[in-house]
């Protein structure tokens, strides 16, 4: 794992550069206070995952301007703006190993530092002059904002279905990484075909990652995760580990598991009993499934593209997505 990451890192160091100069030099505010806020989680260790697809997807279409790096920043302030929404509604205390922003500067500045992200991705997407970007980005931001509700709504809700649990992080994370990719090729000029594999190439990922993020919660150390082990379960967030299990388990060891999922003040033992019962049902070997099934969608959508240093690093992204540790 470790190889892979090492691999992909030391291929696009240059444009990870290029594009935190970006993320810094586009984060000016008349408030300084605002910058602040916003830096606190946008400079404390992210992947750059979203941006970086753009860059990359834009330069296999054939793109040679300068502007790749600037624009990809859109699709990292509308990332953060997310997490500092999510850690309030869900009352979240650590965020990337670190306070989260609101237990340090209070809820309301939180909130209004993530709308004013989303604000700023729409204004540097203005810059394009190009309506299907800015539509896009607009597309982009109301789907996270249904899924976000949608996601709300079925907070402890045992009957969640795997449906809607694959809607719900189609619009909270794939649609923002086929969002980063399809763009690329608006920029590009690229013909519809080359937009088409990408939006796919970018959905599939997104569905992956996503999978294999809610994974991490009943396989990862706190430390290594960089938040408190069983989170997304204290939450009242029901991802598809738990909902393969409570659909495949004995009717005694569902009454086990729901008793420990209502209950947000369960101890470490009832947590550790819970990943055992997820364990024994199969269904984290199940959720590994559906992650390598989007990920085999996303490499056959790269197919369609010539052999080229770009391809090479996007295939690689996808097998880093289900495979990384945090």
């Amino acid at each position: 794992m470790n190889g892979l990451k090492n691999q992909i890192l030391q291929a696009v160091h240059t444009d990870l550069a290029d594009i935190e100069g970006a993320l810094t030099a586009n984060l000016t505010t008349e408030v300084n206070f605002v910058s602040k806020v916003a830096g606190h989680i946008l400079f404390s260790g992210g992947k750059r995952l979203r941006p970086l697809l753009m860059v990359l997807c834009a330069r296999m279409c054939g793109y040679r301007g300068d502007y790749a790096a600037t624009f990809s920043i859109i699709f990292e302030y509308l990332h953060v703006a997310t997490l500092l929404h999510d850690d309030l509604v869900d009352d979240a205390q650590k965020r990337r190993g670190q306070p989260a922003a609101h237990t340090v500067w209070g809820r309301e500045s939180a909130v209004l530092t993530g709308d004013f992200l989303l604000a700023r991705a729409l204004s540097i997407a203005s810059r394009t002059n190009d309506m299907r970007i800015i539509r896009s980005i607009a597309e982009i931001t109301e789907n996270m904002a249904q899924g976000e509700i949608h996601q709300i709504q079925k907070k402890g809700d045992i009957t969640l279905s795997e449906s809607e649990y694959r809607d719900v992080i189609r619009r909270k994370t794939a649609v923002l990484f086929q969002g980063a990719c399809r763009v690329s090729a608006f920029l590009a000029n690229a013909p519809e075909s080359m937009e088409k594999a990408l939006a796919d190439y970018g959905y599939h990922l997104g569905m992956a990652f996503q999978m294999a993020d809610d994974l991490l919660d009943y396989t990862q150390d706190s430390q290594t995760l960089g938040k408190i082990c069983g989170a997304d379960l204290r939450e009242g967030k029901l991802t598809l580990p738990v909902i393969h299990a409570l659909n495949s388990a004995s009717p005694i060891d569902r009454s086990a598991m729901i008793q420990i999922i209502l209950n947000p003040s369960f101890s470490e033992d009832e947590f550790q009993h819970l990943v055992a019962l997820l364990d024994q049902y199969g269904s984290i070997t199940y959720t590994h499934h559906c992650a390598d099934v989007h990920i085999l969608a996303a490499k056959t959508a790269m197919m369609s593209f010539n052999d080229s240093p770009s391809r090479d690093i996007l295939l690689k992204i996808a097998d880093y997505a289900v495979k990384r540790k945090n």
